[in-house]
């Protein structure tokens, strides 16, 4: 703890803290936790638009903090961390949309199936009544 207070006092601490290289990233950080709350909400209110807009431009903002110099480490944790919870919230998105999560959830895949088998039960009969009537004629 010494060697962190010794350079919290330093002329150095003062000119990063004092930064863009420090705010613009911790103030950033609004974006990564409001995802992260997002993680425990309803599929039902995830918008798959905004949520791959949000992982693309996590994914962007990355490289650039990796590729800037110095190296913005705090601007990477952020956008790497707001990388991974719209990337969950997309997985999320997709299951509860297109993967029969919504059904689940709802109780529907019941329905859904005994509705599939009467229908099926319907046409198979509908199609042997036609052939015995062709039958006959």
């Amino acid at each position: 703890m010494s060697a962190f207070m010794a350079w919290l006092r330093s002329p150095a601490s003062r000119e990063y803290l004092m930064s863009t290289h420090f705010w613009g990233p911790l103030a950033n950080w609004g974006l990564p936790l409001a995802a992260l709350a997002d993680l425990s909400k309803d599929e039902e209110v995830i918008s798959g638009t905004m949520t791959t807009a949000l992982a693309c431009y996590s994914a962007t903002f990355s490289r650039f903090a990796w590729r800037v110099q110095p190296r913005n480490y705090l601007l990477l944790a952020c956008h790497l961390t707001n990388l991974s919870a719209q990337s969950v919230q997309l997985y999320r998105f997709n299951e509860y949309w297109n993967r029969g999560g919504r059904e689940r959830k709802l109780g529907l895949t019941g329905i859904a199936e005994e509705a599939a088998t009467d229908a099926k039960t319907s046409v198979t009969e509908a199609v042997s009544a036609a052939q015995d009537k062709d039958r006959k004629h």
